[in-house]
């Protein structure tokens, strides 16, 4: 994708009631827009299952154990970061590990008070702290995804004039869960428009879910971000196996060859989820596998699907992306993917990798501030849960508490 890419693209009229990154859910109009936009709100008290296949979740699949990867690092960021905090920044910026507020999160703009601390209305001093402790707990590679998924945010607003209190790179909430240390489970949300982050530490096991990195545009054409970009691997190595997969295999896989409106289901057409449906406020949400398994690949194929992984588990430290990476070959025959779109140089297109352990959905959108009405290739989200449970670590929460607590 190159810059070109964006010639003819214009910006929409502000028309959302977004004020100081709040949405302000009744002059919002749409009820459609509404009802996807709240999904979290209302939704995140229901008692917790997990993304699952059929509604039962199949147990076993997680289990305690010591990696021998050190979360020192972070650990000490944000016992720093927490002892620079004044008692009242403090009450706020950590709350109880089983909080229900692990839960409420949004890749849009929250309809509600978020948690936390804003980034940009604390100093510098206490952001950086703060963005340390991200950097901390992941690897090189997916602190820059997430630092530039920030960055992107701000060079929106500056694209399009306006949201200038929320379209800003540093619009995010940051929230600490539970006591940073050795001996017990805690963990950091950051939330924020197209950037959404859950970690959490039990022992020396990191578990990164529910994750969304998105942005529109992907690339910063101008302004002080000018050459800032995000998501390309994402989009290569999507393209780069569905482009090994063989017209015989594509009943097996091929949901469609088109994104546009007028050829999807109505509610695969809407603007602000498309095509994703493990977003913000579907926890619970059950997914019937879809699409050509492990099993079914050539080897060839088999090296592409595993290198697509890959580009979404290198976001974790190294020793901790080897360890996911055995747990999905354990499960390789069962992994499934699928594909909806073509697969040239400029189509949009939506995948998922579907697995009993990981959960990836890959989707082109159309324009919320932008006024391409139909889904481009430089609107991106993407994905990550842990399905059967362990989304926010829960699953390993539950075997925690149940050896150290009974």
């Amino acid at each position: 994708m190159t810059f070109s890419a964006l010639r003819g693209v214009g910006a929409r009229k502000p028309e959302l009631p977004v004020v100081d990154g709040i949405l302000f859910g009744e002059p919002l109009l749409d009820p459609v827009a509404a009802y996807e936009l709240s999904a979290a709100l209302r939704n995140h008290q229901q008692p917790y299952v997990g993304v699952t296949t059929d509604g039962t979740v199949h147990n076993g699949l997680y289990r305690l154990a010591d990696t021998g990867v050190s979360a020192k690092a972070a650990v000490d960021a944000a016992r720093a970061f927490l002892a620079l905090l004044p008692d009242n920044e403090r009450m706020v910026a950590r709350l109880a590990i089983d909080s229900d507020d692990w839960r409420l999160w949004t890749n849009a703009f929250p309809m509600w008070n978020p948690k936390g601390l804003r980034l940009e209305r604390i100093s510098k001093e206490k952001r950086d702290l703060a963005l340390e402790i991200v950097k901390a707990s992941l690897s090189e590679e997916g602190y820059e995804s997430v630092r530039n998924a920030m960055k992107l945010n701000g060079a929106l607003g500056e694209l399009i004039g306006a949201y200038q209190d929320t379209l800003t790179e540093f619009a995010y909430h940051f929230t600490i869960f539970g006591e940073p240390g050795d001996a017990e489970p805690w963990g950091w949300q950051l939330m924020g428009h197209h950037v959404d982050l859950n970690c959490v530490f039990v022992g020396t096991q990191l578990v990164l879910a529910p994750v969304f990195l998105g942005a529109e545009p992907n690339f910063a054409l101008s302004g002080q971000y000018a050459g800032t970009r995000v998501l390309d691997l994402e989009t290569e190595r999507g393209l780069n196996l569905r482009r090994a997969l063989t017209s015989s295999q594509e009943d097996a896989f091929l949901l469609g060859d088109s994104l546009l409106s007028k050829d999807l289901p109505e509610e695969l057409g809407g603007p602000f989820n498309g095509r994703h449906l493990a977003g913000a406020g579907q926890d619970n949400l059950v997914l019937p596998y879809e699409g050509i398994r492990g099993d079914e690949l050539s080897s060839d194929q088999q090296k592409l699907l595993l290198e697509l992984v890959d580009v979404y588990l290198s976001r974790m430290p190294s020793g901790h992306a080897r360890l996911k990476r055995r747990q999905i070959e354990d499960h390789f025959d069962e992994t499934r993917f699928v594909w909806r779109g073509k697969h040239d140089d400029t189509s949009a297109f939506y995948y998922r990798i579907h697995s009993p352990v990981l959960l990836v959905e890959y989707d082109n959108h159309p324009g919320i501030f932008l006024d391409n009405e139909e889904p481009e290739r430089f609107h991106i989200h993407t994905i990550v849960r842990e399905p059967n449970g362990n989304d926010y670590g829960k699953d390993l929460l539950a075997q925690h508490y149940a050896l150290h607590h009974s």
